[in-house]
Formats: C-alpha cells, sequence, structure tokens
C-alpha cells in the first residue's frame, strides 16, 4: 500500500518482536550459503509491497509497486519485476507495464500498487490496485484489476473490465479496494482478498478463470485496523495475514503483519486467544514486527517455501536511518527483505518470533542433490527404467518410468512441475516402494508405500494438462504430499501416508497410460523445523521503590507535565477524566504524569479500565502507559479507540528534519480492562533505550509487540496518559503503576 490517510489522519498502530537472535537451523549441505537484507539492494532502493512467485523455468520472480527505485531517479516504475536463481542476488528485468499502457477503466496517471501474480490454468494472471479510474474525478476511486501473460515476465495485458470496480462508502467517497490476494482452494473455487482501513478486507469468488468476481463479497477483517492481506493453508487451517498501522509514516512507521485463522476459506478468522478479526476490539496474533535493530515498518508480506520445504516471508521495511527515498519525506523508501517464518504450536512467526533480521542469515535453500531444470537435451543424470522419455523446450516428456543416477535418503523433499498430456496417472517414485502419483482416471492424489496407500480427491473438472507443482515430504516414516497451482500456499489436493521404513532409493518420474511432461525436478534435504520461540521479556522481582499502589494519593515521585485537577487518587486508584488535549504534533496540550526509572533493564506495567464501548465512533480516546524524554521525543502504549475499532496502540513521535513525525504500531487486543507493560533493554553495542510493548485482556495471557528505540544520550521517564478527546466524556481508571527487575 502507498501512504493512505482517511478523513484528516488515521491513527496509527502497533506489533510484536524481541531483539534476541532466533534459534536458526544449520544451513543445509544442498545450499550453504547465506544472505543479508534487504535482498533487493541490486535492483532499487525501494521495492515495496513485493511478492515472489517460481517460475516455469526454475528462476524466481519478484513484483513490486509502483515507485521510482533510486533516489534521486523520480521515474515511477509500473510493477518494477525482478528475477534471481537463489532468492538472494537479484537482477532488474524491467517493468510489467510500459508508461503509456493501462486498462480502458483507468485514469491517466493512474499508478499500479501491491501486485499479487499466480499461475492459474495455463497461464499467469496478476491482480493489482488501479488508484485511478474513469469512475470519478475526485480521485482514491480505487479498482481492482487484473492482466494476462504467458510467463512470468510478460508481456502483460490488461483485462478490460475490473475485477472488483470502485465502491461507494457509506461515510463519503470510496472504500479502498486495494491490496489484492488470491487464493485457490482444495474444491477448486478461486477467491480473491483486497481492501484496507476505509472497508476492512473483504473476500469475493471468482469465476475458473479468476478475472471477475462472483457473488457478493464476506468482509474477513474490521475496518480501520487491517490492509494488506495474503491467505495460505496450512495443516488444515487457513490463514488470514494482514498488515496492520500506517505504511509509510517514515521514521515513525510501525506496520506490522499479524494473523488470524479458520477452518474456511471464508472465516471466520480469529486469532491465537480467539478473539475475531472483524470484532470491535478486534483480533489479530502477531507475526512480524520491529525488534529495535535496523529495520521498521515491516509489512505487506507475501509467502514462498524453499526446496527444502522452509516457508519464507517476503515483505517491505524502513531503514529507520534512511527513511525516505529522497530526503527528508517524500515517498517512503521500503526495500524487500526475506525471513525464515516459522510454525510453532500452530501460528506463524518469523525467525521465532525473534522479528526481522539484519546480519548475515542462512539462505533458503534453492538446489538440491537432484536438480533438473532440462535446459539440455541429455539425460545424463537419469537411467531409463521403461518407456519412452526425451527433452524437449526446456521439459522432459514421455511415459514409463525413469530413476536418478543419485540415490537419496533420510528427511528429503522431492518436487516436480507436471502436465498429464496423456497420461492416465504421473507422479514420482521414491524408491522401489514409495510413490506418488495424480490419478487422473480416478481423481485423486494417491500415495502408496507397498500395500499401504492413502488418497485425497482432486477438484471436480481440474485440468490436469495444465502445469502444476507436485512436492512430497518425508521426514522419518511420514510422508506428506501436495498439488498446488504454483507452490503458494494454496493446495489443490494434500495426502498424508505412515510409511512401512524410512525412504531410501533412486527417485524418478513415471507415467502409466500415455505422455506427461515433467520440470523442475529436485530433492534436497529436508528443513529442520524450529519448535521453540525466542523467550519473551523476563518479569522478575517487583521494585517497590518505583511503583505506586495509589492507596492514599500520589506519592511524592510523582512530577507533572501539565498538571490536570481533574486526575484524583481514592480507593486504592487513580481516576483520570480523559483529555481534550493530545501529544502528537506541535499541540502538546495533554497533562503527562511521570515518575524515574530504574536503572538497565526493567518491566513496567499498569492496569487501565476505559470503557469506550464498541463498534461506535470514538475518536481518538485512550489511556495508558508512557515513555517520555519530552514532548517531541515519546513512545505512548494506550488502549484507544479508532473511528469504530478499539485497538492496543504503540504510538511514537521523535523529531526529524526539524519537526516532529508520529507514527505507531499495534499489539494485542484491548479489553474494557487491559493490561500494558513496557519492557526496556539497553542495547550493550549502542546504548539505546529499547522499549517493547506488551498488553493482555486478563493480566495473564500476553501479547508482545514492538519495539521503539530512543537514543543512548537521553533519559526516559516513564508515567501515564488519559487523552485524545473529552467526548462523550469517558475516565480512566488506573490500578496501579508497577516496576519489576
Amino acid at each position: 500500500m502507498r501512504h493512505l490517510r482517511r478523513g484528516g489522519a488515521l491513527a496509527a498502530a502497533l506489533g510484536l518482536i524481541l531483539a534476541a537472535t532466533a534459534p536458526a537451523p544449520a544451513a543445509s549441505a544442498d545450499n550453504p550459503s547465506r544472505y543479508r537484507n534487504p535482498i533487493s539492494t541490486a535492483v532499487g532502493d525501494t521495492f515495496a509491497d513485493p511478492v515472489i512467485v517460481r517460475g516455469d523455468d526454475g528462476f524466481w520472480y519478484a513484483y513490486g509497486t509502483t515507485d521510482p527505485l533510486r533516489e534521486g531517479e523520480h521515474e515511477f516504475h509500473r510493477v518494477p519485476t525482478a528475477r534471481s536463481a537463489d532468492l538472494v542476488d537479484w537482477t532488474y528485468v524491467g517493468d510489467a507495464f510500459d508508461p503509456d499502457q493501462r486498462p480502458p477503466y483507468a485514469a491517466p496517471g493512474a499508478a499500479f500498487w501491491a501486485p499479487d501474480v499466480r499461475r492459474l490454468g495455463d497461464r499467469w494472471v496478476m491482480y493489482m490496485t488501479v488508484t485511478d479510474t474513469t469512475v470519478s474525478t475526485e480521485g482514491s476511486d480505487y479498482a481492482i484489476g487484473s492482466a494476462t501473460a504467458p510467463t512470468p515476465t510478460g508481456p502483460w495485458t490488461f483485462a478490460d473490465q475490473p475485477v472488483v470496480a470502485p465502491r461507494p462508502g457509506g461515510g463519503g467517497g470510496y472504500l479502498w479496494t486495494i491490496d489484492p490476494s488470491q487464493f485457490t482452494d482444495v474444491d477448486g473455487r478461486s477467491y480473491l482478498y483486497y481492501g484496507s482501513y476505509y472497508g476492512g478486507i473483504s473476500l469475493t469468488e471468482l469465476s475458473p478463470d479468476g478475472l471477475t468476481a462472483v457473488g457478493a463479497p464476506t468482509q474477513v477483517a474490521v475496518d480501520n485496523k487491517f490492509e494488506g492481506s495474503y491467505v495460505l493453508r496450512h495443516d488444515g487451517w487457513y490463514y488470514l495475514f494482514a498488515s496492520t498501522a500506517n505504511c509509510c509514516a517514515g521514521p515513525a512507521t510501525g506496520y506490522s503483519v499479524q494473523v488470524g485463522r479458520a477452518r474456511s476459506p471464508r472465516g471466520p478468522f480469529t486469532d491465537r486467544e480467539g478473539v475475531a478479526l472483524t470484532a470491535s476490539r478486534a483480533g489479530g496474533t502477531p507475526v512480524l514486527t520491529q525488534n529495535g535493530n535496523r529495520w521498521i515498518g515491516t509489512g505487506h508480506n507475501g509467502f514462498l517455501t524453499d526446496l527444502s520445504g522452509q516457508d519464507w516471508i517476503v515483505y517491505h521495511a524502513i531503514d529507520r536511518a534512511d527513511p525516505y527515498l529522497d530526503e527528508p519525506f517524500g515517498i517512503n523508501e521500503r526495500p524487500m527483505l526475506l525471513d525464515r517464518l516459522d510454525w510453532i504450536d500452530g501460528w506463524p512467526t518469523v525467525n521465532a518470533g525473534a522479528g526481522p533480521s539484519e546480519g548475515n542469515r542462512p539462505a533458503p535453500v534453492t538446489t538440491g542433490r537432484i536438480d533438473d531444470r532440462f535446459d539440455t537435451a541429455g539425460l545424463a543424470g537419469w537411467r531409463r527404467v521403461a518407456g519412452d522419455w526425451q527433452v524437449t523446450d526446456g521439459r522432459l516428456a514421455g511415459s514409463g518410468a525413469l530413476t536418478s543416477r543419485t540415490t537419496v535418503g533420510g528427511d528429503v523433499r522431492t518436487e516436480a512441475d507436471l502436465r498429464l498430456t496423456g497420461a492416465t496417472s504421473a507422479g514420482i517414485t521414491l524408491g522401489d516402494r514409495t510413490e506418488v502419483r495424480v490419478d487422473a482416471a480416478g481423481g485423486r492424489l494417491v500415495a502408496r508405500d507397498g500395500d499401504r496407500r492413502a488418497t485425497a480427491p482432486l477438484p471436480a473438472g481440474l485440468d490436469l494438462a495444465d502445469r502444476h507443482n507436485l512436492a512430497i515430504e518425508v521426514r522419518g516414516r511420514h510422508l506428506v504430499a501436495e498439488l498446488s497451482p504454483a507452490r503458494l500456499g494454496d493446495q489443490l489436493a494434500v495426502v498424508s501416508l505412515r510409511l512401512d521404513r524410512p525412504v531410501a532409493g533412486r527417485p524418478g518420474p513415471a507415467a502409466t497410460g500415455g505422455p506427461a511432461e515433467f520440470d523442475n525436478v529436485s530433492v534436497a534435504r529436508l528443513y529442520e523445523p524450529v519448535r521453540r520461540a525466542v523467550p519473551e521479556p523476563l518479569v522478575g522481582a517487583p521494585l517497590r521503590a518505583y511503583s505506586d499502589e495509589f492507596g492514599d494519593g500520589l506519592d511524592g515521585d510523582w512530577q507533572w507535565v501539565r498538571e490536570d485537577p481533574a486526575a484524583t487518587v481514592a480507593g486504592g486508584a487513580l481516576r483520570w477524566p480523559v483529555q481534550a488535549a493530545d501529544l502528537t504534533g506541535t499541540g502538546n496540550t495533554a497533562g503527562v504524569l511521570l515518575r524515574d526509572a530504574p536503572r538497565g533493564d526493567y518491566v513496567v506495567e499498569t492496569k487501565v479500565t476505559l470503557d469506550l464501548g464498541e463498534e461506535t465512533v470514538r475518536n481518538y480516546q485512550q489511556a495508558g502507559l508512557v515513555a517520555y524524554v519530552d514532548d517531541d521525543r515519546f513512545a505512548r502504549l494506550t488502549q484507544v479507540a479508532i473511528w469504530n475499532t478499539r485497538q492496543v496502540e504503540y504510538g511514537y513521535e521523535l523529531p526529524f528534519a526539524g519537526q516532529p513525525v508520529y507514527g505507531g504500531s499495534i499489539v494485542g487486543a484491548p479489553a474494557t480492562t487491559t493490561w500494558l507493560r513496557l519492557a526496556h533493554h539497553v542495547d550493550p553495542a549502542t546504548g539505546e533505550h529499547e522499549f517493547r510493548a506488551g498488553s493482555s485482556r486478563d493480566g495473564r495471557t500476553w501479547t508482545w509487540g514492538a519495539v521503539w528505540t530512543f537514543p543512548a544520550d537521553t533519559t526516559p521517564r516513564i508515567g501515564l496518559v488519559a487523552h485524545g478527546g473529552a467526548e462523550p466524556p469517558v475516565t480512566a481508571e488506573f490500578d496501579y503503576l508497577r516496576f519489576y527487575r
């Protein structure tokens, strides 16, 4: 998404993550290289809203939003495209669209944001935001467009009509019909997810060709919190990834990724605590957020799986030391990053919860012990078992069976792209006993190990003459195989089989009843999953000398900035009517109640009750904790009303280029009574103060979010705030302020 605002200002938001180093599996012997973020450096200084697909030629292709690529360039690239053999070193290969190329419904000068590229049938389809259409002369009449191509690099041809046309909004203007993402389910139905803060995220079913919306849309995530959706299927669950907060607030950008899951692609999607993403007090489990290192604003993700089976998340971020493409202000500089996506206790998290990486890391596995793209005519690596086989136009075609001259065993992942061009059955054999086949005659995906057999139905009407990816993972004596359009987490069929014994032998392609085509056949050592998350901040012994239980008035350690006489202490609580004031920008009219913090690492906590109700619009009443240096440098953790939603926002303001800049991130879902924590850590290398935010709905289960930093030469104090608007009147009640070592 580009820099969008609604009705003056959309409040910023919050997220997750540790500055600790995540446990990392050893690099595979199949691909022992390393990499460092950002991966798009050779392509451009910025490459926002990225997605990656693997092409028919075995190369990986990345697509970004319309922006200049380099500082000082000032030329807008209309969906810049890059290619890589290893997901690490990328080469710019051109733009998807010429400067004068646009669909008939697009206004002159329209840009194309947030592309999503998929294989549908025998062609590639790109969905994108068309920023300006001929529906209105007022602008912001966004639509979802589409284009098709025979290859990932085009040539791309726009469809004449939008997939989703501009939608008038009930509050005026047009709903933000942006950030498309396509998904194909196991029943063969195809869906499109799209939307943003004004209107929320919706789902619509697509026609079989993927170019037309079918039926009425369904809202799957609340407005005023989410955008940039991406859905994938994992272990029978459907996971809706969505970005939250402002994408583009320069050095105060707190964009992050959260997730909910469901048993249907239509939802309802709920987070780890069972809170719906459509609720007014909106749910969302953090997947990716800034951790205090170089990267902030980590969001708008895509997804991919390497040849070892390890999942990865591709996204953009902002270097907090270089936030704009042409300083100061203007276009935010958002290069493309790639990090490991782990699944722990059924939930995705980046680098086991450690967040975006900055230093050298084990690279994705993009080659294997067997890795044949059939770029040459010979079959030197293969032995004919039966039938007739030949390599033509970069593909292996034939019937019968081949076996590799390489013996493999142990835990492995095998892949092949295949088309059944006459065969009644085709697939991969793994030694003498084990095979996985696509059975066209029976309409099933079949796994067999000796006398053991398991099957799963293929979608009705699936055209097996189109290219599909078959992936097989064997771990110990457990085999899982899936058939998918393009390896992007949208399986058409999944089958699981308990093996009689571990696999060992010479794998190879096989086809019966006629010919089949194979390409990109690989066998790589299976990845080692990370099963434990990095530790969350520890809460140790209480520091009673720094704490206040509000038992008998304010103690003498409190200091006011702009004292509010309406704040009173009685009955073991501080009661503070929410002020018609704020701290953001240059106004600085709100009161701040502060006390000195202990030296070194600590955790500070408060319990705040603020009855903001639900569903109704209340902007932007809030109350909670603050880490405060002065009126232009603070981090504010509050439960807050943002239009019809109630969120836990971790706002941040700092001085930049002569003026204050405000942004923020989102943590967990609030309740009427919400527990809030800030975990303070001093970076031993830089001396920076790092504050990580946490929230809880019950005081026991915590969601940890983003890290905001303060310079080493500052001395942040800790305090409380209650401001954002006095109408309708509401009073914040703080039970205590407690410090822990």
